[in-house]
């Protein structure tokens, strides 16, 4: 079987020479091609909002679509939804486990989802009267056989993603709690998902402890492209917004993208005075910026194009372990293991 995919890939590699894709046959990475690119100014971002509430490490955060209201999760066992704003707590939810390491926005803001050390991803609705017991109205949508490590709802309220440390990722109906779909491929734990882009997208790409990053066709539930280029673990993967490419952050101190109809890596965001692991990752609105929280407490700030780093932001006092641009791309929020997150801007 392995001398088969070789052989073709061998084929498929001489018919992009045949057709002289460049990109492909000069092996050109995206910083070359954009030198005659206008360099990036002084480029600026300070810590707006910090929200204070968890009893520890910060573990994962989502933006609602009304660009206010911020969910994360923690290792204390709580799941709580912020107004950014005003940093104040609208809804919190006790887990019945600790290390919450998941937690999503329905579309619709009307929900939440989340979900850990339980081996499930629970779903909670929201609603205006935050007397109201949540716990009672929790629905448990998926079962893996271990911990939950990642979960987005699709385009609507009515089916969500999960990845898992059993490494697999299924996708789920909400309402019935059935299992629609699921992807087998990585050798190891799944660590990260990320939904593609596009209002009719049927993909997405996934990252885990075998260094891999492969894209999923939601359909069939097979893998359509994979690329090992990693040396370590695969802590975060991201959609260009375009849907054209994807980022990811690793264990090995990098950050990498690739682009989907090249199939291959064009870029690689690194330094050598940079030795911790990236643990997420996330672009502008625009797609010309890189954000990335890294495990020696700071956030890196890439021009995409040119590859180089144009900023380095300072605050968090423990290591960043979850970033999310707003849905507006005027902000961004941090989520670390010093118990806080905070919002950029």
């Amino acid at each position: 079987m392995d001398e088969e995919t070789v052989e073709i890939q061998g084929r498929i590699f001489y018919q992009m020479v045949a057709i002289k894709d460049c990109i492909l046959v000069q092996n050109l990475e995206v910083h070359q091609v954009a030198e005659r690119v206008e360099a990036l100014g002084q480029f600026v971002m300070k810590t707006r909002r910090t929200l204070k509430g968890h009893g520890n490490k910060v573990l994962c955060m989502d933006w609602c679509k009304d660009k206010r209201r911020i969910v994360s999760s923690s290792q204390d066992g709580k799941v709580i939804v912020w107004d950014s704003f005003t940093t104040n707590k609208e809804h919190a939810v006790t887990m019945p486990c600790t290390w919450v390491m998941a937690c999503a926005y329905a579309p619709s803001g009307c929900a939440i989802a989340c979900g850990g050390l339980d081996n499930k991803c629970s779903v909670y609705p929201l609603t205006f009267d935050k007397n109201e017991n949540m716990a009672a109205k929790k629905k448990s949508v998926a079962m893996h056989t271990n911990y939950l490590s990642a979960c987005s709802f699709t385009n609507s309220d009515m089916q969500i993603l999960t990845a898992s440390g059993d490494g697999t990722c299924a996708l789920w109906d909400v309402e019935s709690g059935q299992l629609l779909q699921s992807f087998h491929g990585h050798g190891a734990d799944v660590l990260c998902l990320d939904l593609a882009p596009s209002e009719t997208g049927n993909t997405f790409v996934s990252g885990g402890c075998d260094k891999k990053a492969m894209v999923w066709d939601m359909r069939s539930g097979q893998c359509v492209q994979a690329f090992e280029t990693h040396e370590s673990d695969i802590n975060s993967v991201r959609y260009y917004p375009s849907g054209d490419a994807f980022a990811s952050g690793s264990d090995d101190a990098t950050c990498r993208l690739y682009d989907l109809r090249a199939d291959r890596e064009v870029s690689i965001y690194s330094k050598e005075s940079i030795i911790f692991g990236a643990s997420s990752v996330d672009f502008s609105l625009s797609g010309r910026l890189l954000f990335a929280g890294y495990n020696d407490y700071t956030i890196n700030v890439w021009d995409v194009l040119k590859g180089s780093r144009v900023s380095i932001l300072f605050g968090h006092e423990n290591r960043v372990s979850t970033l999310r641009v707003s849905p507006d791309g005027t902000a961004f929020c941090s989520g670390s293991w010093d118990h806080t997150l905070r919002v950029w801007a």
